[in-house]
């Protein structure tokens, strides 16, 4: 996940060492690439709840069988399910529950790539229902929520957010009523931690305008700030649509020339809102070009297999893109390495064999920080264009500003 991930902020209070008798609830954007997220944040063993289907996927099942992985049959999977096909394991993970075990759940019943969070399913608080019949552990619930910055791209940005811990025990009503109000309350609390919008286009102004926002008030910005004013900026954005839709317009008009503006000239808000000029540190510019040899070495060597992900991914479900991507690297670039290295070994005198070993085993990860400023580079601009797009975000703060001020107090 390192890897893949070029950041992974996590906010609130994970699940400790302790944790017994708790099932985690999280939204679901990039297939297995969430629930990897989820567990390696937490530090007590969790058993994720998979679709049957994945262990129909060679190689898969072996992999979900290490992690401890439940199958559970989705309707949509088997048209002819019956009511009791997933009977036997829901008594199993009621007893895994009950025992001190953990789960966690995507109670959406898939991954999606939908601005808004699927309307939850039942199963979770089924689960917890059950646990509580019988007896042993008190069970608990909370949310994980995941945002990403652009969820199908190697090295983007990753946020995983905990919600609060619910006890089901405090949970009102019994039986079904008790099931309904731990699913609204698993809901609210995912709304809660999520950033939404009726559509990907509102979703982006939101966050955009929260960025906006983020930058203003500490210099740079986070994906827990721009969760943080983002989910403020949502409710803001709802409320402004019943009061005066006019004043939306003028946000949304204001705000994208701004970003279209920036996307043009290649930069950041962070480099508008800099003091200077945009650059890089320049104490680390030195370590930069230090390294510059042994990534041009690195980009020469993993060339090949740096694209065959991206190739085998091509075309596939969108949600499952980070997924396949990164399953084929996690194929092909050890065994990439390893015939790199045994060539080395192989064709190389001593010690000119040891010394290539060496550079085929560290290149590519010089190369990875080279891609990352590269890819995160501002664009060249003069004092004309800078000034320029000062005076587009003064005009976009504008906006937001008298939008905020129409809000009821």
């Amino acid at each position: 996940m390192r890897l893949y991930f070029r950041e992974i902020e996590r906010v609130g209070q994970a699940p400790g060492p302790d944790t017994r008798g708790r099932v985690i609830v999280s939204n679901h954007y990039n297939a297995l690439i969430d629930p990897v997220l989820v567990i390696t944040g937490a530090e007590c063993d969790i058993a994720p709840i998979a679709k049957s289907t994945l262990w129909d996927i060679p190689g898969l099942s072996w992999l979900l069988d290490r992690a401890g992985a439940v199958p559970i049959v989705r309707r949509k999977d088997s048209p002819d399910k019956v009511t009791s096909a997933n009977d036997e394991t829901f008594s199993a993970i009621a007893k895994h529950l009950a025992g001190g075990g953990n789960i966690l759940i995507f109670p959406e019943g898939t991954s999606h790539s939908e601005s808004q969070l699927a309307p939850l399913r039942s199963g979770a608080a089924r689960m917890l229902l059950a646990a509580e019949a019988e007896g042993g552990v008190p069970p608990t619930f909370q949310a994980a929520a995941l945002e990403f910055d652009d969820r199908t791209d190697f090295r983007s940005r990753s946020l995983v957010l905990w919600g609060p811990i619910r006890r089901f025990d405090e949970v009102p009503g019994e039986g079904e009523e008790k099931v309904r109000a731990a699913t609204a309350q698993m809901d609210a609390d995912l709304r809660e931690l999520l950033v939404e919008g009726e559509t990907h286009e509102e979703k982006r102004r939101i966050a955009r305008v929260a960025e906006l926002l983020a930058n203003d008030d500490l210099g740079h910005s986070t994906l827990e700030r721009w969760n943080g004013i983002g989910r403020q900026v949502g409710l803001a954005s709802r409320t402004l649509h019943s009061v005066d839709p006019a004043v939306v317009a003028k946000v949304g008009e204001k705000v994208d020339a701004y970003y279209d503006e920036l996307g043009r000239l290649g930069l950041a808000d962070s480099h508008v809102t800099a003091t200077s000029a945009p650059d890089r540190e320049p104490t680390a510019r030195w370590k930069k070009w230090a390294m510059a040899p042994l990534a041009a070495t690195g980009v020469a060597l993993y060339a090949l297999p740096y694209f065959v992900p991206r190739w085998v991914a091509r075309s596939k479900d969108a949600d499952a893109v980070s997924t396949i991507k990164l399953g084929a690297a996690l194929v092909v670039y050890p065994l990439w390495a390893a015939g790199l290295v045994g060539g080395a070994l192989l064709l190389l005198p001593p010690p000119v064999s040891i010394a290539a070993a060496a550079i085929a085993v560290v290149s590519p990860f010089a190369a990875l920080r080279w891609l990352d400023e590269w890819y995160q580079r501002p664009g060249e601009v003069t004092a004309e264009q800078l000034a320029h797009l000062a005076r587009l975000r003064i005009a976009a703060r504008t906006a937001i500003d008298e939008a905020r001020s129409r809000l009821p107090s």
